[in-house]
């Protein structure tokens, strides 16, 4: 299982991820943007090696290799087709769950590429969680742990 902040604008959430995949047995994938590196060596405080897969410069070619080759793609996203958090079942095989630009979501060229939409349900007035809460969500529950 993987966790994919494809297009990540806060350095932060991605330490906050890492932590998180270590938790449920998950690895990060990211793009290898200039800062990124940086980013996961002073989010991790983990005494332990993480496990990280970098996917290039085009996240979209990579979402498409990784689904010819039978990965599960699930998009955290607002859609009329979308699941709710709770309705979705635990990963059964290799699943990649990805997570779009916190303002602007999944571009709609990667849209094509998702098997499943999940949504997490709010009640408040925010239109959405920040996205390392998000994924956290989201890997806890595919990890059969929620």
């Amino acid at each position: 299982m993987l966790i994919a902040p494809l297009w990540p604008k806060h350095g932060v959430n991605l330490g906050t991820l890492l932590r998180t995949c270590d938790a449920v047995g998950a690895c990060l994938a990211v793009p290898k943007l200039p800062w990124v590196p940086e980013a996961l060596g002073l989010g991790n405080t983990l005494k332990t090696r993480t496990c990280v897969h970098w996917t290039g410069h085009d996240p979209v070619r990579w979402l498409i290799d990784q689904k010819q080759s039978g990965t599960t793609v699930v998009g955290v996203e607002l859609a009329e087709e979308s699941v709710r958090l709770g309705d979705l079942p635990a990963a059964r095989n290799r699943t990649i769950a990805v997570l779009g630009h916190e303002r602007t979501g999944i571009p709609p060229e990667a849209l094509d590429q998702l098997d499943v939409v999940v949504e997490i349900p709010m009640v408040g007035s925010g239109a959405s969680l920040n996205v390392a809460v998000a994924g956290s969500l989201v890997l806890y529950r595919l990890a059969g742990l929620l």
